[in-house]
């Protein structure tokens, strides 16, 4: 393995933990059923109104609408979105690249640069061969050419890179409704 890789978050040359903002990981909150099927239902339609779902329910809209605003609160409802089919806005093409950044380089750094740029949908930082691993809409080969070359090759601390092109994406699936759907005692 070449020297410039770490296997263990743990390892010497990885940064210190208090160099990259890492976000608080909301504990778990218990969900009974009506919680469930309320986050399945507004997964499938979030433009469903209370009503709707009360009369899906069987319950008032108000005992809906206090049971939304507490997932809400709680931080279990994040937001509500739009799913976009980015051939028909533009951005066909899906990129993968994979960042290694110079041993003992601060992370936190190259995140804040790459988080920035308009293309970067996602941006994890992972464990393995690789530091960051990041998803891109770009429009064309021009356009990933540009970004690769102006922008993310000239970020100080970015040691390598690797491209992946995506040649078939999988319709989207509704993990929400997938994950939630198994009842509570089936998931431990």
């Amino acid at each position: 393995m070449p020297p410039h890789r770490r296997t263990h978050p743990n390892a010497a040359s990885a940064p210190p933990a208090d160099s990259i903002d890492v976000p608080v990981r909301s504990p778990a909150v218990p969900l009974d059923e009506v919680d469930r099927r309320i986050l399945v239902l507004l997964s499938e339609d979030s433009r469903r109104s209370q009503r709707a779902l009360a009369r899906e329910l069987g319950m008032s809209a108000p005992a809906v609408r206090e049971r939304i605003g507490r997932l809400e609160r709680l931080g279990v409802i994040r937001g509500y979105g739009v799913q976009l089919d980015w051939n028909a806005a533009g951005y066909p093409m899906t990129v993968y690249l994979s960042i290694t950044a110079v041993q003992g380089y601060q992370q936190s750094e190259i995140v804040d640069q790459i988080s920035r740029m308009p293309e970067v949908e996602w941006l994890d930082i992972v464990t393995g061969g690789i530091d960051m691993l990041a998803r891109l809409r770009v429009r064309d080969h021009g356009h990933l050419r540009q970004l690769l070359v102006d922008q993310i090759w000239k970020i100080e601390g970015v040691q390598r890179t690797e491209t992946s092109l995506s040649i078939l994406e999988m319709e989207p699936k509704n993990l929400v409704a997938e994950l939630l759907s198994v009842p509570a005692e089936d998931q431990d």
